[in-house]
């Protein structure tokens, strides 16, 4: 298997990036590519997931081993496969995803696409309780249950305001990205930051 991918970034697509190994452009699926924007004709280094099937072989790329572990934890999950468990980490954070699952959320995890009701409770049936020993140090001193749901709602509340505004999926991860370590739980202080961001790109 093909754990990690070394090599010069050459492109950024919509849903993938290109990484350059002596001439050899490899091609790598992302949540979201444009998380690596800055490494863009530099040298890189992507954790990997090699997904074989009969019929194809894809190369899943993910900036860190917590969101790496956390799509195979997804892609165990009955009724998730590797385009499902991208839709679901495109939008959120390991530990903001984490903290949905100790808390057993299902309202959140359904706003997820392709995430019904049923997924949602085999998803905290599934992973419950396997997650949080995996995060990193990081990661465990962001991850609060008792305090991250409220959190994570105005965040989710606030993306769902900006797509009504006509901004993008693309445009909207950006600058979510920057705001998740956000610790005011006001949606409307959080879209009025987000907007803010919006406004200089």
């Amino acid at each position: 298997m093909i754990a990690y991918i070394k090599g010069i970034l050459t492109y950024i697509q919509d849903e993938s990036i290109i990484v350059d190994i002596q001439g050899v452009g490899y091609e790598i699926m992302c949540a979201s590519p444009f998380v690596f924007q800055d490494a863009l004709n530099k040298e890189i280094k992507v954790n990997t997931y090699h997904h074989v099937r009969e019929d194809l072989q894809v190369l899943y790329g993910f900036k860190n081993e917590d969101e790496k572990y956390l799509f195979t934890k997804l892609i165990s999950v009955s009724g998730i496969g590797p385009k499902g468990a991208l839709g679901v980490m495109a939008s959120v954070d390991v530990a903001e995803f984490v903290a949905a699952v100790e808390r057993e959320d299902e309202k959140f995890l359904t706003s997820f696409p392709g995430v019904g009701k049923k997924t949602a409770r085999q998803i905290i049936l599934d992973l419950k309780g396997k997650l949080t020993s995996m995060l990193s140090l990081s990661s465990q001193e962001a991850f609060h249950p008792s305090g991250s749901e409220a959190i994570g709602e105005g965040l989710q509340e606030a993306k769902e305001a900006l797509k009504t505004l006509g901004y993008t999926e693309r445009e909207i991860k950006a600058v979510m990205s920057k705001l998740q370590t956000e610790t005011d739980s006001n949606t409307d202080e959080i879209i009025r930051k987000a907007l803010g961001l919006l406004m200089k790109n």
